[in-house]
């Protein structure tokens, strides 16, 4: 019974963090394109390479 003392406190502060990571996570413009890497790597440019210059 004594050790809810200290499991109640740690996960709340566990999920004060996680929540702020994520919060931080949003307004830093991580989830504002999820499509786009994916398209990204569908549309493949199949042109060869130009000529390295000498």
């Amino acid at each position: 019974m004594e050790i809810l003392y200290l499991l109640i406190p740690l996960s709340v502060i566990l999920i004060f963090l996680i929540a702020g990571i994520f919060l931080w996570a949003v307004k830093s413009g991580q989830f504002e394109d999820l499509e786009g890497p994916a398209h990204r790597i569908l549309m493949d440019d199949d042109r060869p390479p130009p000529p390295p210059e000498t």
